[in-house]
């Protein structure tokens, strides 16, 4: 059984939702690949895939050698997909006036949760990186809290002239509200599965010719069983240790892995090619 003390019933449900309804949320990266430009055809698929499995194994490689930057690495890489995903319905994240919103967004995930529930999220880093390590990060993560709350100040009042933004920043305040008070991963798997995975799919699923639908979906479900395979290979391979240490690392490192080219596909070649047509 998992070390009660690491993991929460409420977290275990958290873990589970984000390994089942979030990590799919991915699964359209090939008709993404395909809008944006990527050739038809059988070889060009071999080649998009394994060009994507290789940067994921890279990361995942990465992190076991460098523990520390790669968790940096992936916080940020997170904010950025994060904010830039939240903020997409109003603006596009390049947009002169998006910045301010941006960085307001990009701060849910990697300061607000962290710094409001600094407690509960050290040992889960611990897991990640070191116990020294982590208390090392959150206390860098608590330097970042006063300049990001001076940043969502200035984002509410910016929302009063601008009333376009006005919905996704009450949709901001109800997020950090639930980050101070629930479980990191609780909120965090809130967040994830009902507001980031959910419109991002709902984004990409519209975009789609309707003649190309049932082959996204056909690869959509392919890779989520693909990804739960993988998991499940992982888990048994870490048997023998103990069960929450084990979940957290699929979680964390296994997101870190796909982050990356997922992100550089939604954020940078099919984001760019958004604004091309706009």
């Amino acid at each position: 059984m998992p070390d009660p003390s690491l993991l929460s019933t409420p977290s275990l449900i958290a873990i589970a939702a984000i390994l089942l309804i979030g990590v799919p949320h991915g699964g359209l990266d090939g008709a993404v690949a395909r809008r944006a430009g990527w050739p038809s055809g059988t070889g060009p698929w071999i080649a998009f895939h394994l060009v994507y499995l290789l940067l994921a194994a890279g990361v995942a490689g990465l992190w076991w050698l460098y523990p520390l930057s790669s968790l940096i690495f992936f916080l940020l890489i997170s904010a950025l997909h994060f904010g830039s995903s939240d903020i997409h319905p109003i603006s596009a994240p390049s947009s002169k006036d998006a910045w301010l919103p941006l960085i307001a967004h990009s701060g849910l995930v990697v300061i607000a949760i962290p710094a409001f529930q600094s407690s509960a999220v050290e040992p889960l880093f611990a897991v990640l990186i070191g116990a020294d390590n982590s208390l090392w990060l959150l206390q860098q993560i608590q330097q970042l809290l006063l300049p990001w709350v001076a940043c969502l100040f200035a984002y509410g009042i910016y929302s009063i002239y601008q009333p376009r933004w006005r919905s996704t920043q009450l949709n901001l305040v109800i997020l950090i509200a639930l980050a101070y008070l629930l479980p990191p991963l609780v909120s965090f798997a809130l967040y994830f599965c009902l507001w980031h995975s959910r419109g991002h799919m709902q984004r990409i699923w519209r975009s789609i010719a309707a003649d190309h639908r049932r082959r996204s979906a056909i690869e959509a479900i392919t890779y989520s069983l693909l990804a739960y395979a993988a998991a499940a290979i992982y888990f048994a391979l870490q048997a023998t240790n103990e069960v929450a240490p084990a979940l957290i690392q699929l979680t964390f490192i296994g997101l870190a892995a796909l982050t990356v080219p997922h992100m550089l596909l939604v954020d940078f070649t099919h984001g760019h090619r958004e604004q091309q047509h706009d």
